[in-house]
């Protein structure tokens, strides 16, 4: 990760083709486009890639996230269950929709602690959203069954994780409906964009107008098309589809220059024993696109990112002290500073998070490393990369 990193003639033409055809939006227009319909194509492939009946393609991960929930039904005053460790685009996408995050423990996985997920439900929740951070999986089997005992609906944010499988399938593919970005930095881009996928048809009809301003895209005339409901608009462009549908086609081999990377890294750094990885679900398959491990303390673990980073190791995160990515910095969620008024509902909901200390997370993230791999690396680079770490995490031990 990421795709950008490795733009070439498949995109550039693909990108052409739009242009010299004239039509960029992705509906209607049917009389000027003489057949091209790259949003379409796009969708059809990510339908194989992800084994799923449907795919919706949206403007943002942000975008498919909010489609996903609404689709579902999710809306003011519902209570949906996440972790603590994820983008802040996971509860700002449930907001924007008058509902209320709740946020719980992450175990050794990084991903929702399913045990935690038990202990938030409540009469208003209505969906568990487990994020497959950094390209790995919760507890999916045991997740999936607490949603369907309790009737919740099962969201899968896989945004980080594409090309990672759970038991032979696609991450994004296993829960009731999934979320992928494309944004610039993801193992595929479209500069901007996203995807709903799901095998429920009646969320994938939900999402296709949702994200349309409510169209309900019958017939080839965009201006008889009835709205059988409201919605906004998260439509993605053909020129942003254009650069997906060829980045697509590359995805076997992004994925094995990423998996070659995260091997020769991994290897080196499990040779030293204070080194402890993630827990990755039996079965489960990491996408590779980030290596994460545990140092033993919050100390070490600070000590080694500084070391990192004085050495030109870039892109190696200790997301402890991150402003984007978990909640212990996450003060405008939990100050609710916002430009627009936030409900009294929403408000209530979240007094939680005044009270509230995340003691689990706090030690699962205080020692973590999380370092991105780059597709972009020769294989002699990664080596000595690998080597110049475990150098550096040894001599702060």
């Amino acid at each position: 990760m990421p795709g950008f990193e490795l733009f070439g003639d498949a995109e550039r033409n693909s990108v052409k083709d739009v242009l010299d055809n004239g039509v960029l939006m992705r509906y209607g227009f049917d009389g000027m486009r003489n057949g091209h319909w790259k949003a379409k194509e796009l969708e059809r492939e990510l339908q194989n890639t992800f084994k799923t009946n449907y795919v919706q393609l949206v403007s943002s991960g942000t975008a498919a996230v909010s489609v996903a929930l609404a689709s579902a039904g999710v809306g003011a005053g519902d209570e949906v269950i996440m972790p603590t460790f994820t983008f802040v685009a996971s509860f700002e996408a449930i907001m924007m929709l008058g509902a209320i995050p709740i946020l719980v423990d992450i175990d050794s996985t990084l991903t929702l602690d399913p045990k935690a997920v038990e202990k938030a439900i409540t009469p208003k929740t209505k969906a568990v959203m487990v994020v497959q951070m950094c390209g790995s999986m919760g507890n999916m089997d045991v997740l999936k069954s607490i949603c369907d005992t309790h009737n919740l609906v099962f969201v899968e944010d896989a945004c980080q994780a594409i090309g990672g499988t759970y038991n032979g399938k696609p991450l994004g593919s296993i829960a009731d409906v999934g979320c992928f970005s494309f944004d610039f930095v993801k193992t595929i881009t479209c500069g901007e964009g996203g995807a709903v996928v799901t095998n429920n048809s009646a969320y994938y009809l939900h999402a296709d107008h949702y994200s349309d301003h409510g169209h309900d895209h019958v017939g080839n005339d965009r201006g008889a098309e009835s709205h059988p409901f409201l919605g906004y608009n998260f439509r993605i462009s053909e020129l942003h589809a254009a650069v997906g549908l060829a980045q697509v086609k590359r995805l076997p081999e992004f994925l094995d220059i990423q998996r070659r990377n995260f091997d020769i890294i991994r290897a080196e750094l499990s040779q030293i024993p204070e080194v402890e990885f993630r827990t990755v679900p039996e079965g489960g398959v990491e996408s590779c696109a980030f290596l994460n491990f545990f140092l033993p303390d919050l100390e070490t673990a600070r000590n080694v990112s500084k070391a990192f980073k004085s050495n030109s190791i870039d892109a190696c995160f200790h997301y402890y002290d991150n402003n984007w990515h978990y909640i212990r910095k996450w003060d405008h969620l939990k100050n609710l500073k916002s430009l627009f008024p936030i409900t009294e509902e929403v408000k209530n909901g979240l007094k939680y998070l005044e009270t509230t200390t995340f003691k689990q997370s706090d030690n699962y993230i205080a020692r973590n490393l999380s370092c991105l791999i780059k597709l972009s690396w020769t294989e002699d680079e990664v080596k000595e990369r690998a080597k110049k770490m475990a150098e550096l995490i040894k001599v702060n031990l």
